[in-house]
């Protein structure tokens, strides 16, 4: 099982109390810790302009400039997000703004994208926000034109949604066929069809059977569409809240609340609410019993979220230490 690790970014309210002149510091310093061990394949990042679960003044670092620093600063974990927004970036420029990370990298960029979801910064940063069936057809036109953009190194599309008219890509992604697009979304008609098209990677629900439903899906429509199931690494992402023992575990979900409560006081308890829920909670036993369950299920890339990142890594070091080696 590969595994990726997200970095706190600011999203998640996950660098909140730490001042900003000190966050580059922060983020980079954990992407030097996984670069430099042999446990994490990947860093991550989310492309979001406003915190969850509510809009507020805390910091959120924008995606695709974190890549670029990522790029320079390490020299062997994969770097991607979780997933960028088609109509965030016109295709083209974005496939051009990918292009440049691989170079820097050395071949390590990755492609998350995905349709979007999150209407109040759509709204607010004027991409108006349109109904389902119109995001996700700008996905899939704007997935068309990276892959030429990458494949070819041009593209021409007249689509409702994106244009392009012999936009050049140069200089050409490292990466063989280009950068490996994650197509990240469990929509079964629509999303998962681009998928069984388009991906090298999907990214859904990592819930057992969430997970196993959707890949029957996926599996139908690369049946359809005459694509080999088998080349599409299927991922999730997981929160994990992990310790020695239960009561640490517990003191773990304490902290939590308390750092939610500083920013975010009315959503603190369901979102601990929801942490509870996902499937990586509890000791490393447990912990790796689900995992090795998942990977069971098909789910071979597991990407990472340790809420306390940016101010304690001993969850993070106990994953290492215990649950890592078991599924290796």
């Amino acid at each position: 099982m590969q595994i990726g690790l997200f970095i706190p970014q600011g999203w998640r309210q996950d660098l909140t109390g730490i001042d900003a002149a000190d966050h580059w510091a922060v983020m980079d310093g954990l992407a030097q810790h996984a670069d430099k061990g042999d446990v994490f394949d990947s860093v991550w990042v989310y492309d979001h302009f406003h915190t969850v679960p509510e809009p507020t003044t805390e910091a959120t670092h924008e995606a695709w400039t974190l890549m670029a620093a990522f790029a320079a600063s390490t020299s062997r974990v994969k770097l991607g997000q979780m997933c960028t927004c088609i109509a965030y970036r016109n295709p083209a420029y974005l496939a051009k703004v990918a292009a440049s990370v691989d170079v820097i990298s050395g071949g390590r960029a990755q492609m998350g994208i995905g349709a979007g979801w999150y209407e109040h910064e759509w709204r607010a940063y004027g991409y108006g926000f349109p109904r389902a069936g119109e995001r996700l057809a700008a996905l899939d036109e704007g997935v068309q034109i990276m892959r030429q953009m990458w494949e070819t190194g041009s593209a021409t599309l007249a689509g409702r949604h994106f244009q392009a008219d012999g936009a050049l890509c140069y200089p050409q992604p490292l990466q063989e066929g280009g950068v490996p697009l994650w197509i990240a979304g469990g929509g079964e008609r629509k999303t998962l069809r681009i998928a069984a098209q388009h991906a090298a990677y999907t990214n859904f629900d990592g819930n057992p059977e969430a997970f196993a439903h959707k890949s029957q899906v996926l599996a139908d429509h690369c049946r359809d569409l005459g694509r080999d199931f088998a080349e599409i690494t299927r991922s999730a992402n997981y929160n994990v809240v992990i310790g020695s023992t239960e009561a640490e575990v517990e003191d773990r979900f304490r902290w939590i609340h308390e750092h939610l409560s500083r920013t975010v006081p009315s959503r603190a308890d369901d979102q601990v609410a929801d942490l509870r829920n996902g499937p990586l909670v509890g000791t490393p036993e447990q912990i790796v019993e689900k995992l090795r369950e998942l990977e069971g299920l098909g789910m071979t890339y597991a990407i990472t979220y340790f809420a306390e990142a940016a101010y304690d890594r001993s969850g993070i070091e106990l994953f290492e230490r215990e649950v890592a080696p078991a599924l290796r």
